[in-house]
C-alpha cells in the first residue's frame, strides 16, 4: 500500500495530518529526537494520539534518530520500549549499528533507518536489511536510478515535500563546530540559512549562498511510484498545522488521481514556500534548487505594486481580508513586509513601513482564508459493535477480538424495559475516541432491566479495553545494557591527503581531486599502509572505477558511508571506518567490529575526551589535528553555470562575521563536481591517550611539516586559525 507520511511536531499538527488524509504520521518524543525544538510528545500525549490515529487507520512512527552516548543508552532504550509498548508502528533510528543491536535484543520491534544514515545506494540498503531494518528512508540526494535499485531490496521511503538540508544527510557538523549545537543530536541552529559570499566572479555579494529551495516533487511522485517507493514523506516537524494540512491534501489528491491540483498547490504555497520549489536531486539539479536571494517563506505572488497618490495599490483578482500578510520582492529580493489595508476598485491597497515602488512583487505569506479552510473537516474511524443483551445472560459488548461483559446476568424489567434507542444512545458516547459506530448487530431479547449507572460503566469499560487494544497490549521488558569494554593501545598516525611527499604516516589515506584518475606514484611507493578515501555520497560508478584503479594496489578503503562496508567486504578489502560513521557509543562500535573486514575506526569528532576514551582500542583513531570538514555538498553551489565557471580547486566562503570557510571542489568518477566545506579554524591537539592520531591534511600546504608537528605549539605555527574542537567540551 502506498503511503502519504506527514510530520507532527505537536498535537495540532498531528490532528491536521490525520483529518487531511495522511496514511501515517511521524513524530518525536521529548528526548532523542532530531528536532529537539519541535513541540514533541510525552507519554500521555503519545497514547492519546495513538488512539485517534489508529482508529482512523493512520500509522504512527516515532523518530529517535539522534546519536546516543554510552551514558544515555539505558534511557534511550527505555524510551524506545515505552513508545513501542504504547502501540507505535515503527521506530526511526539514525545509528545503523545501534539499530542492529536493538533488533537482536528485541526482534519484534519494527525499525526504520533514518535519512541521517545516508543510504544512497543498493549496498546501503542491503546493509540496512542485514541489520534488521524493515524500511530505509533515503538520503535526499539519491538519484532516481539508485532509488529503483534500492526499492527492489527493501521497503523505501522518500521525501517529496519540505525543507532540504544543504549538506549530505547525517554528515553536517556546521552548527556543531560553529556553536556546539549538534545537528546529529537534534540541535541544529541552521547556520546554512545565513548570509555568505564566495570569492568567485559574480558571487562576491553576500547572499544565502548555502540555502536551498523547498522540495516539491508534486506530480513527479508518479516516477517514484514507478521506481517502487512505498512511502512519500513530507518534511516539517517545525512547521504549522496549516502547512501540514495543505501538504497532505495536495499529495493525497495526486495519489488518488483527483483533479484541481492547481488549487491545492496554491494553498500549499501560501502556507509555506521557500524558493518557489525544486524537484530535488533525485531528478537532477534544476534552476530553482538554490534559494540565494530569499531564505524564508515567500508564499504566492498575487500582483505588483502601483503607487497611486501615495498609496500602495495592487490590481488583483484576489481579495484579501484583515489578518492577511504579504512579502514584497524587488528584483527577486525581499525588501519588506506589508498587510492588507482595504479593498479598492479592481484590487486592494497595502500598508507597509517600507517605501514600496512601482513594479514591486506582492506575495501573500499569510492567507487567513486558506488557513481556515485547510484545517476544516473531520476524520473518524469506523467500528461495528456487537451488542448482546438477553435476560438471564451477562450483557456482552464486542468489537473484533475485544469483548467486555457485565459482572452480573441481566434481570427482567418490572416496568420499563431497556430500549434499542437507549442502548444506541449510550454507546454513541465513545469516551473521546474518534469513531463512527455501526449498530447493525444488536441482539436485544426480552424485557431487560439494567441500571443506567451499570450501562454507563459497561460502556466505559468496553471503550477503555478497545482503546488499550488499539494503542498497546505490548509488554516488551527492558534488559539492562552491559557495555562492552575495549582494550589495547594504538600509537599509529593516519594521514588524509592528496600528496604524500615527505609525509610521516603509518597509514596513508589518499583523497583524490578526481576519482577517475590513476593513483599517484608517491602514494603507491610509500612505506605505509594504503587506504583510499571514499566520500559519504557516492554512486555505483564511483565504486566500479575505484575497483578498476586500485584493486591490487591498496589495503582497503577509508569509508565515510555505512554502505561502503559491504562493498569492501565483498571485494576482500579492509575498512577504515571514518568519522562519517559517527561512532558515539560502545554498543554500535562493538557491532561494527563484528565485521572482520574492519581494520580501524575513527571515533566521532563530536565526542569529548571522556566519551572518546571509553571507545579506545588498538584499532581506534581520533581526529587530532588538521582540517575539519563540516559539510559535504552534493550539488553545484553556483547553479551549474559550467560554461562560465572558473573551476577553482578551493573557494573561500565568508560569513557575516568575516569568518572564512574553505570550500574544496573535486570530481566524482563520472566527472560531476562535488564540494566539501571546511571549518573556519583548523584543529590542533594531541588527540586521546592510547588512540591513534588521525590527521586531515586535505587543504594543508605544508603536509610534511603538519604530519611531523607533534606538539600544540608546532601545530600553531602551521595553522593560521585553530581550535581544540570538541575534545574539551563535546556537544550536548
Amino acid at each position: 500500500m502506498l503511503e502519504i507520511l506527514a510530520p507532527a511536531g505537536n498535537t495540532e499538527c498531528a490532528d491536521a495530518a490525520i483529518k487531511s488524509g495522511a496514511d501515517a504520521i511521524y513524530l518525536g518524543l521529548n528526548a532523542f529526537s532530531a528536532r529537539q525544538n519541535a513541540g514533541n510528545f510525552d507519554g500521555t500525549e503519545l497514547r492519546a494520539l495513538l488512539a485517534k490515529a489508529h482508529f482512523c487507520g493512520v500509522k504512527v512512527y516515532v523518530a529517535m534518530n539522534t546519536l546516543v552516548k554510552d551514558s544515555e543508552l539505558d534511557a534511550f532504550e527505555e524510551n524506545l520500549l515505552s513508545a513501542w509498548n504504547s502501540g507505535v508502528d515503527a521506530v526511526i533510528l539514525q545509528d545503523i549499528f545501534l539499530g542492529k543491536s536493538m533488533h537482536a535484543r528485541y526482534p519484534e520491534i519494527v525499525l526504520h533507518l533514518s535519512t541521517q544514515a545516508g543510504v544512497c545506494t543498493a549496498d546501503g540498503a542491503r546493509l540496512a536489511k542485514e541489520c534488521g531494518f524493515s524500511r530505509v528512508i533515503l538520503a535526499r540526494e539519491t538519484p532516481l536510478a539508485e532509488i529503483k535499485k534500492i526499492a527492489e531490496i527493501l521497503e523505501t521511503e522518500v521525501f517529496v515535500q519540505g525543507a532540504l538540508c544543504t549538506c549530505f544527510s547525517g554528515q553536517c557538523y556546521f552548527s556543531s563546530f560553529a556553536g556546539g549545537n549538534s545537528g546529529n543530536r537534534g540541535r541544529c541552529k541552521q547556520p546554512c540559512r545565513k548570509l555568505y559570499a564566495y570569492d568567485r566572479k559574480g558571487n562576491t555579494e553576500k547572499n544565502y549562498a548555502l540555502s536551498l529551495s523547498d522540495l516539491c516533487v508534486g506530480e513527479d511522485m508518479q516516477k517514484l511510484i514507478d521506481a517502487g517507493v512505498v512511502s512519500f514523506k513530507i518534511e516539517g516537524r517545525m512547521r504549522r498545522p496549516e502547512y501540514v494540512a495543505a501538504a497532505v491534501r495536495y499529495y493525497r489528491r495526486i495519489l488518488d488521481g483527483k483533479a484541481d491540483l492547481e488549487g491545492t498547490l496554491s494553498d500549499l504555497k501560501r502556507t509555506y514556500n521557500r524558493g518557489n520549489y525544486t524537484k530535488g536531486l533525485a531528478f537532477g539539479q534544476d534552476k530553482r534548487f538554490l534559494s540565494t536571494a530569499i531564505q524564508g517563506h515567500i508564499g504566492e505572488k498575487v500582483g505588483v505594486v502601483k503607487v497611486v497618490n501615495g498609496k500602495f495599490f495592487v490590481e488583483s483578482k484576489f481579495l484579501p481580508k484583515q489578518g492577511d500578510a504579504f512579502k514584497i520582492l524587488r528584483e527577486g529580493k525581499e525588501v519588506g513586509g506589508a498587510s492588507f489595508s482595504k479593498a479598492e476598485g479592481r484590487g486592494f491597497t497595502l500598508f507597509s513601513k517600507t517605501r514600496l515602488k512601482n513594479g514591486d512583487g506582492v506575495f501573500i505569506t499569510t492567507d487567513t482564508s486558506v488557513n481556515e479552510r485547510v484545517l476544516q473537516g473531520e476524520r473518524k474511524g469506523a467500528i461495528v459493535l456487537q451488542l448482546s443483551f438477553q435476560v438471564g445472560e451477562r450483557a456482552k459488548v464486542k468489537c473484533g477480538d475485544v469483548e467486555v461483559c457485565s459482572e452480573q446476568p441481566l434481570e427482567r424489567a418490572a416496568s420499563r424495559p431497556l430500549t434499542r434507542e437507549e442502548l444506541i444512545a449510550c454507546f454513541k458516547k465513545t469516551d473521546g475516541l474518534s469513531v463512527d459506530v455501526d449498530f447493525s448487530e444488536i441482539e436485544l431479547s426480552g424485557d431487560i432491566f439494567i441500571p443506567k449507572s451499570g450501562l454507563n460503566a459497561l460502556r466505559r469499560a468496553f471503550y477503555q479495553a478497545l482503546k488499550k487494544r488499539i494503542t498497546g497490549g505490548r509488554q516488551v521488558l527492558h534488559k539492562q545494557f552491559e557495555l562492552p569494554v575495549f582494550a589495547g593501545k594504538n600509537q599509529k598516525i593516519a594521514v588524509i591527503a592528496d600528496d604524500f611527499k615527505g609525509v610521516k604516516a603509518d597509514i596513508a589515506i589518499y583523497k583524490p581531486d578526481d576519482f577517475s584518475a590513476e593513483l599517484p606514484q608517491n602514494f603507491l611507493d610509500g612505506k605505509f599502509e594504503k587506504y583510499l578515501y571514499l566520500p559519504s555520497f557516492y554512486q555505483e560508478e564511483d565504486l566500479i572505477k575505484l575497483w578498476q584503479n586500485a584493486k591490487d594496489k591498496i589495503e582497503g578503503i577509508y569509508a565515510e558511508n555505512y554502505g561502503q562496508l559491504l562493498f569492501a567486504k565483498e571485494h576482500g578489502w579492509k575498512v577504515f571506518a571514518g568519522t562519517g560513521f559517527n561512532l558515539f557509543n560502545g554498543v554500535a562500535l562493538q557491532t561494527l567490529l563484528d565485521y572482520d573486514c574492519v581494520a580501524y575506526y575513527a571515533i566521532s569528532k563530536e565526542a569529548n575526551m571522556q566519551e572518546a576514551s571509553g571507545l579506545v582500542s588498538d584499532k581506534a583513531f581520533v581526529l587530532s589535528s588538521g582540517n575539519i570538514k563540516v559539510m559535504d555538498l552534493c550539488y553545484c553551489p553556483f547553479g551549474k553555470t559550467c560554461s562560465a565557471c572558473d573551476k577553482k580547486p578551493v573557494y573561500m566562503l565568508t560569513d557575516e562575521n568575516g569568518r572564512v570557510f574553505p570550500v574544496r571542489r573535486y570530481l566524482s568518477a563520472g566527472g560531476a563536481c562535488r564540494f566539501e566545506v571546511y571549518n573556519c579554524a583548523d584543529l590542533i591537539g594531541q588527540g586521546v591517550p592510547c588512540a591513534g592520531k588521525l590527521l586531515d591534511l586535505t587543504l594543508v600546504s605544508d603536509k610534511e611539516g603538519a604530519s611531523k608537528a607533534d606538539t600544540d605549539e608546532k601545530q600553531k605555527g602551521i595553522y593560521e586559525k585553530y581550535t581544540s574542537g570538541h575534545l574539551k567540551r563535546g556537544v550536548l
